[in-house]
């Protein structure tokens, strides 16, 4: 299989990279900022199957094509996209700033929409791609203070997973969604200081893993909450 996964340097993704890689026949190529936690990541890889691309997505799908030249050089198609990608901005929603809420909207829907558009070309019939998403951006769930620009953004690329679907469906492509909820990440111990999440990063890349390669066979185009607790 060959798999994409960003936002991998750290929690979630970082855990799922590492627990597709135990099969020598996977192939990950990993995309995010910091370097020095890439290489780590790849080093750790015991058949060295998990490669990097060191970039700030916001910025390089601006103009993607020297990304799809990097992505080129380690596949010819993608079997597996996981749009893993996250950033938390938590706050009262009238003090947001612009550039606060643009880093936000770029990093949860556009970022991943002009990702799945500049890598089409290398999808195909059987292609799975995964957008995590939120139960802050799962229609009927708890909402909290703070939260308000982050969840809309977690429930934008939630909808377009159900279009991308609809539309690429005769293609063979499957989209889904996977709504997140308490996990214990650097992240959500920012945006809940206190609380102890029922997961572990590692817990929720072991379902994520094996969602990625199985999931596709029993949903297509589905926002799935994935949570056993509230947050």
């Amino acid at each position: 299989m060959n798999i994409i996964i960003t936002g991998a340097s750290k929690g979630i993704g970082r855990e799922t990279a590492l627990i597709l890689a135990r099969n020598r026949d996977n192939h990950i190529l990993v995309i995010s900022r910091t370097e020095s936690l890439l290489q780590e990541l790849s080093d750790e890889a015991k058949f060295n199957n998990i490669n990097y691309i060191a970039t700030d997505l916001n910025e390089s799908l601006q103009s993607p094509e020297n990304l799809l030249k990097q992505v080129n050089l380690h596949f010819s198609n993608i079997d597996i996209l996981i749009n893993n990608a996250g950033t938390l901005i938590s706050k009262p929603f009238t003090e947001f700033t612009n550039e606060e809420i643009r880093i936000l909207t770029e990093t949860h829907f556009i970022s991943p929409l002009l990702l799945i558009r500049a890598l089409f070309i290398m999808f195909h019939r059987g292609s799975h791609i995964i957008n995590i998403s939120s139960m802050g951006g799962f229609q009927g769930s708890s909402r909290y203070p703070g939260m308000s620009v982050y969840s809309a953004t977690k429930a934008a690329i939630a909808n377009l997973t159900e279009s991308l679907a609809s539309e690429y469906e005769k293609e063979g492509i499957s989209f889904n969604c996977l709504a997140l909820g308490a996990v214990q990440t650097k992240m959500f111990e920012e945006a809940f200081p206190g609380y102890n999440a029922p997961l572990s990063a590692d817990e929720m890349a072991e379902f994520i893993s094996w969602f990625a390669l199985e999931g596709k066979r029993y949903f297509n185009g589905k926002v799935l909450p994935v949570s056993v607790s509230n947050p």
